[in-house]
């Protein structure tokens, strides 16, 4: 009787344990999953009076936990599901000239990729997001535009919600951004190297399924993003 006390004690004592573990190594990840914002409230109060923010996108955008994340910072998300570059061209007005916007961080490119991503379908991509930002910039000459780089993708997480896409396609489409941004004064932002893993993929810690950030990957996303909301506000 006593031996199996002794055994029962032992397997209590690995589980509490182990439970301990969990809940420290949670507790660690949660600084990074939830970005605590803590800015002097004299600079959120002007960012506020002064800004009116839009984040333009797909589903991406639209699943953004924009409240947690940013708390009472002046963000608009104006994201559909399942949207596309030629989508977005097609519904400007609805989607960002409404909010008169004096920034723009605009995240579009994944859909176009997912029945087709190859180097005629990035023409196409890369065509239409030319045309949304010669459209902001004919319409809103006073908003400053941020364009961010397409997401990476993981198929090994979930081939079929992945679909078509392709990372070296996706890499490829953000170079000519990155170039497009430089030689028009717009300012491209590099997301899609802090989200991969040691293989290139989207970092299963950052993604559920692939394709869409977790919490955890908004974590990381809002901490890039950061510093381009805050520009000139620094007190």
């Amino acid at each position: 009787m006593r031996k199996v006390i002794k055994i029962i004690l032992i397997c209590f004592l690995i589980l509490f344990f182990f439970i301990i573990g969990l809940l420290i190594g949670q507790r660690s990840n949660y600084k990074e999953t939830v970005v605590i914002l803590e800015p002097k409230k004299e600079r959120i109060s002007k960012i506020s009076q002064n800004e009116n923010i839009v984040f333009l996108g797909d589903s991406i955008t639209e699943i953004y936990p924009i409240e947690e994340m940013y708390g009472e910072l002046p963000i608009v998300k104006s994201g559909v599901s399942g949207y596309t570059s030629k989508d977005i061209l097609k519904n400007m007005d609805k989607m960002f000239y409404q909010y008169n916007p004096t920034k723009v961080f605009l995240l579009i490119g994944t859909n176009d990729y997912i029945k087709k991503c190859d180097t005629s379908e990035m023409k196409i991509l890369l065509r239409n997001i030319k045309n949304i930002i010669k459209e902001l910039k004919s319409n809103r000459s006073r908003t400053k535009i941020y364009i961010q780089s397409i997401y990476p993708t993981n198929k090994r997480i979930d081939k079929n919600v992945v679909a078509n896409r392709k990372n070296n396609i996706i890499i490829e489409t953000n170079k000519h951004l990155e170039k497009f941004c430089k030689k028009n004064g717009i300012t491209y932002i590099d997301t899609y190297n802090d989200l991969i893993d040691k293989d290139g993929n989207f970092d299963k810690k950052y993604t559920y399924d692939g394709l869409h950030p977790n919490t955890m990957g908004y974590g990381r996303i809002t901490k890039i993003l950061l510093p381009y909301i805050y520009d000139n506000y620094e007190l």
